[in-house]
């Protein structure tokens, strides 16, 4: 296994983070602890979740069923970096939702109850909370911190200016701040390069992304329509009508260079400045073990600038529109 430090922090995870959204909703409880399982098997230490997966009849589950695997005992707890995520309400009642100190204290307690620890290694905003100040955000995270309830901050779904926020005030208290940002990048979705990912070199956050597949449509999509063994709808459906060519041309590279779309997808992402780990959130064994093989594909300079033709990224702002 490759690891690395995330952002500037001295904490060393794997190059793949074991996502859990899947645990609960799609796959069930055995085969979920057989993934997490074989994931330690082959050094993936980074896990992480989040107390709304888990589906909207059971906001928590899948937090419920990381915390009975760790209560199996085997040491899973102290070999995994714990990583999950906060925000959305949890019911109806007024301040179960958003960054506000008191959400953050209840919902970092009510987490640590489901996955049975007494701390959480990497605590995530789901999303950014613009009517919360982040006077009252760091002052809750920095008592979270003093309790030994989280040892570190982390974002998701930011934007770049919400980084530089967060940063500039969490510097004026003398507090470390974010050291991670989870965001949708991959191939498809290139919109983080304008302003996200400058933002996270100069802060010194790691870029974690969510969605590496794309829903499925890096993964060899037409293909497996062709074999009858994938049916897209909705926005799915509308994304490969609409950027259907292009993935023909990504697929049939794929062939050319001899290996699975998936794995060049994530190879691609190992690539990129700033990116730590992208998470990848496995259904089954087969699709875990298929993440775990990226880990092994180099992709030349040459193989890197074909798949930016297919798929044209962006350029910093402002000279992505300016010049």
């Amino acid at each position: 296994m490759k690891f690395k430090n995330l952002g500037r922090s001295g904490l060393s995870v794997s190059r793949i983070c074991l996502g859990t959204m899947n645990f609960g909703p799609e796959t069930d409880e055995s085969t979920s602890h057989s993934i997490m399982d074989s994931a330690i098997a082959n050094e993936v230490n980074f896990f992480d979740t989040a107390n709304r997966y888990g589906g909207t009849n059971h906001w928590g589950r899948t937090e419920e069923i990381v915390g009975r695997w760790f209560a199996k005992g085997g040491q899973r707890r102290e070999k995994v970096v714990l990583a999950t995520k906060f925000y959305g309400e949890t019911d109806s009642w007024p301040n179960n939702r958003g960054a506000s100190a008191l959400n953050i204290r209840r919902a970092c307690d009510a987490s640590l109850k489901r996955l049975q620890t007494d701390y959480i290694d990497l605590y995530q905003m789901h999303h950014i909370d613009r009517s919360t100040p982040w006077e009252e955000i760091w002052q809750a995270m920095e008592l979270l911190v003093a309790q030994g309830k989280i040892l570190y901050v982390g974002s998701s779904n930011f934007g770049g200016w919400h980084l530089a926020q967060a940063q500039e005030q969490a510097a004026s208290r003398n507090f470390m701040g974010l050291i991670s940002e989870q965001s949708i990048y991959n191939l498809f979705r290139r919109d983080i390069e304008r302003e996200v990912i400058p933002a996270a070199l100069r802060y010194g956050i790691g870029i974690l992304p969510w969605s590496p597949l794309h829903g499925g449509l890096l993964g060899g999509v037409l293909k497996k329509e062709k074999e009858g063994r994938r049916r897209l709808e909705g926005r799915a459906k509308e994304a490969l009508d609409e950027r259907r060519a292009s993935i023909q041309l990504y697929e049939d590279f794929s062939s050319e260079i001899g290996r699975e779309p998936g794995e060049i997808a994530l190879a691609w992402l190992l690539a990129q400045p700033a990116v730590t780990a992208p998470i990848v959130g496995p259904r089954t064994q087969e699709q875990f073990d298929s993440a775990l093989h990226a880990l092994n594909v180099e992709l030349s300079h040459e193989e890197l600038t074909r798949l930016n033709e297919i798929f044209p990224g962006y350029r910093t702002s402002p000279e992505d529109y300016a010049w």
